[in-house]
Formats: structure tokens, sequence, C-alpha cells
């Protein structure tokens, strides 16, 4: 699922946005202007979204969700609110559509002829390196 899928499915009227005093670049703009920006979504209480994709959201995000189900995002590389706004508001349209994106289950494969052959070579070679330093006490930046 796609970051334009969920703006049309997600409105913003479902996010708190809270701004608060950054540590960012700025000088002393940083101790009088709030800047940073917390976005909260709470994943359990949306009408938005499937069960099984807050299940989904709940399992990939788990480090950013809290014990209330809120997912929260911060912002604060930006000297503006505004833009950092923009910011959080974006990465969580990011972060949600990538939580939500079915990954592909991987195919075990196995080694080609030339990979396997390339390998017993860089071996061979590392063994007489190993070789030559044990018979003549030559180290390998001499080689």
């Amino acid at each position: 699922m796609n970051p334009e899928e969920l703006k049309e499915r997600i409105p913003v009227s479902e996010l708190i946005l809270s701004a608060s005093r950054s540590g960012g670049p700025g000088g002393q703009n940083v101790n009088k202007v709030s800047t940073k920006v917390e976005l909260r979504f709470n994943v359990l209480k949306s009408s938005f979204i499937s069960d099984r994709e807050k299940e989904k959201i709940m399992a990939v995000l788990k480090r950013r969700v809290n014990t209330e189900g809120e997912l929260i995002i911060v912002s604060q590389t930006e000297r503006t609110q505004y833009m950092n706004r923009k910011k959080v508001v974006e990465k969580f349209y990011l972060l949600v559509s990538a939580a939500l994106t079915e990954q592909p289950e991987r195919r075990a494969t196995s080694p080609t002829k030339a990979s396997k052959s390339e390998r017993i070579e860089k071996k061979k070679k590392r063994g007489i390196i190993k070789k030559l330093r044990k018979d003549s006490g030559i180290s390998d930046e001499e080689l």
C-alpha cells in the first residue's frame, strides 16, 4: 500500500499533533520557540483501519507504539514548527504504508558454480599466504 492511498483513507483529523521545545539547530531560537513536533495516532481506536491492518501495524511498529496503542513519531530536525509538522506527517504515512505492505516470501537458492569456485580460489589463496608466513616468517604486508 502506498502513502497516497493512506492519505485518502486516514484523515489528518485522526492525527494528534503537539509541539514542544526542540534541541535541534537554531541557537537561541531553540530556547524560545516550540519547534519539535510529536505525532500521536491511536491505532486501536482508529475506524479507518481494519482489524487485520491494526494487528499488522502493532506487530511491525511495536517499538513506536505505547501501551495505550498510540503510534508516536517525533520530528525536530528542522528550524520551524511548520517544516517539522510537514515532515512528521510524511514520516507517519511512509511508516504505516511500509508496515502494511506485504513482503514477498524469500525463496531459497543455491550458490552458482562460479561463486563456489570463486570461494574455493579465495580459500586457496589465503591458505598459500598463511603457509608462506609460517615457512618464511614474512608478514602479509610484505607480500
